[in-house]
């Protein structure tokens, strides 16, 4: 079984939008970082791999789930496709080149590309990808290889609200 974690980046200050690359997290995102990643760490999720957006609250809440999931934070993988937009062709494409021996791969990124991402890799997705929003999706594939839209079923999600 390979394992993808979809995480929409937590709730960033509502200004900047003229630079908004660079927008940070406010408090309360980085509170519900903290919470929603000391819940996936209760769960025993360990990542072997960690993939996100550079702009700047995407790598903030990358980090504080890193700090949690004791993942070193310098050994994140960014892609600006993740900022400007990736496909889901292009992010399977993405996850079918990665080595065999990972497992579990938690991947950063942004709406609305998050959850289209999520729809369109498991049959049926009927939820809200609020900010934090963690998702995690189940291949029962060997291989990377082997990954394919709609091939997922959702493992579960996890929302500010729901801890």
């Amino acid at each position: 079984m390979k394992r993808v974690i979809i995480v929409r980046h937590a709730k960033s200050v509502p200004f900047g939008y003229d630079n908004d690359f660079y927008r940070d997290l406010t408090e309360r995102g980085e509170d519900d970082a903290t919470k929603i990643s000391a819940k996936l760490r209760s769960l025993g999720v360990t990542p072997d791999l960690v993939i996100a957006s550079p702009a700047t609250r995407t790598m903030h809440t990358a980090s504080i789930f890193c700090q949690n999931l004791e993942y070193d934070p310098i050994k994140i993988r960014q892609i600006n496709e993740f900022y400007e937009g990736v496909t889901t062709q292009g992010f399977i494409e993405i996850l079918q080149d990665l080595p065999e021996s990972v497992q579990t791969v938690l991947v950063f990124g942004h709406n609305p590309t998050v959850y289209y991402l999520v729809y369109n890799l498991v049959k049926y997705f009927n939820s809200d990808m609020p900010t934090c929003s963690t998702v995690a999706l189940d291949f029962q594939v060997e291989k990377w290889q082997e990954v394919s839209a709609r091939g997922a079923q959702v493992a579960f999600q996890i929302t500010p609200k729901s801890v």
